[in-house]
């Protein structure tokens, strides 16, 4: 799964910080992996594409920090990061997605995450981030930062204002699929559920969003999709 390599021109007595990379897409665990073993601070010390695989780098290699992508297959990052919270409650995770905040950031936090990044930010974001995390913050925009706070005050629960909030973090996951263009079949396959499950949570979808068809339902979560992918 990898270990902490130290650069010759950086041999110190210095112990970096483990970092755990959780990516199902090679090419940006393999970029992620590079930029944050040139910082001085880190180094990655082992690397997961799936739950579980990602809980097995964990117990084995007791990583100080984990960076997550929320879209892997089979289980969600939001469902990864919960399972974590309950198994390792002090390690620290910071969420990292392709898609813009404003809808995961707040779901994210309230799994466990104790920060959120979008993929298309700069790699010393990264870096900031980890270590924002690693000294107890969180790590959000100013915008989503600001409604966190408004709604702490006014005793609101969490959530981001969106009509998506009512789904559950499942639903949500069936319904970004179906946004991307997928049937049942392969969301069925793509998170390991059963045919009728995914009938199921499609049924729950269109009830809570108040769509009367299934192409009510695809016309929707295209639309969403194309709104929450940043290019």
């Amino acid at each position: 799964m990898g270990g902490c390599m130290m650069h010759p021109q950086s041999q110190t007595n210095k112990e970096k910080i483990k970092v755990l990379v959780v990516d199902d897409h090679p090419v940006v665990r393999f970029g992620l992996i590079h930029f944050i073993n040139e910082d001085e601070d880190f180094c990655v010390c082992g690397e997961a594409d799936n739950a579980h695989r990602t809980l097995q780098a964990i117990q084995e290699l007791e990583p100080d920090v984990a960076i997550i992508d929320i879209c892997l297959k089979g289980q969600s990052g939001i469902e990864l990061i919960k399972n974590i919270k309950v198994r390792y409650p002090e390690l620290p995770i910071l969420a990292f997605s392709m898609y813009e905040e404003s809808i995961y950031a707040e779901r994210l936090l309230c799994a466990g995450a104790k920060g959120y990044i979008m993929k298309q930010e700069g790699c010393d974001k990264v870096i900031e981030g980890l270590h924002q995390v690693l000294s107890g913050g969180i790590f959000v925009s100013t915008k989503i930062m600001s409604k966190i706070m408004n709604k702490y005050i006014e005793n609101k629960p969490c959530t981001s204002g969106s009509p998506l909030d009512v789904l559950s973090d499942r639903e949500l996951e069936v319904f970004r699929l179906i946004g991307q263009g997928y049937g049942t079949r392969q969301i069925a396959k793509e998170l390991f559920l059963g045919i009728k499950t995914v009938e199921t949570y499609r049924a729950h979808i269109k009830s809570k969003l108040q769509l009367h068809n299934s192409s009510e339902l695809v016309q929707y979560a295209i639309k969403w999709g194309q709104s929450m992918f940043v290019s």
